[in-house]
């Protein structure tokens, strides 16, 4: 066994067979280990790594707190084989992996699914449908709609360019685009107003990502898979990221959201000057800390 310097933590790769496809993936193991471990869930055009290496350093963090992590690469993405899947058809992905990480562990009794933006969208699809899931954390939830994008353009991204010292000083120069600044801009009202039309006409809006037949809109069934799931949640918004603001609003317009998210399984933790990936050490220790404490306080 090799354990990485100064720490108490072996990591060694791991292969996942996932139908006509091998994925590998990296598990973090302490000296000793629990009976709750960590699969952290890659969305986006990402690897196992994650943005600034967070994915691997939140795992050997957590390993180091006797709490074993496997993160690994969905089919398509990083060294793993088959074709690249969006965030909607991960369910096999996670299951395969689940398996083996539990084959690898049998101690295990319990596994949390962490998931960032719409890596945090799949696990709540995919949590309720497997009982050895018995925590999420969501980390800036991807709840993306053409009308909620526009109106969180317009609330967030608008209103904090006006209050903008580099804006103001464009104008003043004469080197602020007005032509384009105004296209923009009526452009995302546009996209707001037809929205609002299509909700007051009881049309469902169609998710911008994602090839899902399901009828039903992105949030729309984020939220059944949070009313199916009966595990503990961990929520950690990030104040300076348009995707944790448009998650925000959504929860503060949705009387179902507000009551799911209130129930005590349910923790919520603000970093507010956090973007999306918590590119800063900073953030990203106060993550890693989060998670760890909730992981133990249960």
């Amino acid at each position: 066994m090799s354990l990485l310097p100064d720490t108490n933590v072996e990591e060694r790769p791991l292969v996942v067979e996932c139908n006509d496809a091998w994925l590998y993936g990296m598990i973090s193991l302490p000296e000793q280990i629990g009976s709750r471990g960590v699969l952290i869930l890659v969305g986006g055009p990402q690897y196992r790594v994650g943005s600034h290496r967070q994915f691997t350093l939140l795992a050997r963090n957590l390993a180091a707190d006797g709490i074993p992590v496997f993160r690994f690469d969905c089919r398509g993405m990083g060294d793993s084989e088959g074709d690249p899947r969006d965030f909607e058809r991960l369910e096999d992905d996670l299951h395969c992996a689940i398996d083996r990480f539990l084959q690898e562990l049998p101690a295990l009794d319990e596994l949390v699914i962490w998931g960032l933006c719409d890596a945090a969208s799949a696990a709540l699809f995919y949590a309720h449908r497997d009982p050895r899931v018995t925590g999420l954390v969501l980390l800036n939830p991807w709840v993306r709609t053409e009308q909620g994008e526009a109106k969180a353009y317009l609330k967030h991204y608008y209103l904090t360019r006006f209050f903008n010292k580099e804006f103001w000083g464009k104008v003043l120069s004469g080197r602020f685009d007005y032509s384009t600044a105004t296209r923009s801009f009526t452009r995302t009202i546009a996209r707001a107003a037809a929205g609002r039309r299509a909700n007051e006409h009881g049309q469902k809006e169609p998710a911008r990502t994602g090839e899902s037949c399901d009828p039903a809109n992105l949030p729309d069934r984020m939220l059944d898979g949070l009313r199916r799931f009966n595990g503990k949640i961990l929520l950690i918004i990030s104040g300076n990221d348009l995707t944790a603001q448009e998650f925000s609003d959504l929860v503060s317009a949705s009387p179902g959201w507000q009551r799911l998210l209130a129930a005590p399984r349910v923790s919520r933790h603000n970093l507010p000057e956090a973007d999306h990936t918590f590119s800063r050490r900073l953030w990203r220790d106060q993550v890693a800390d989060i998670t760890r404490n909730w992981i133990r306080s249960w």
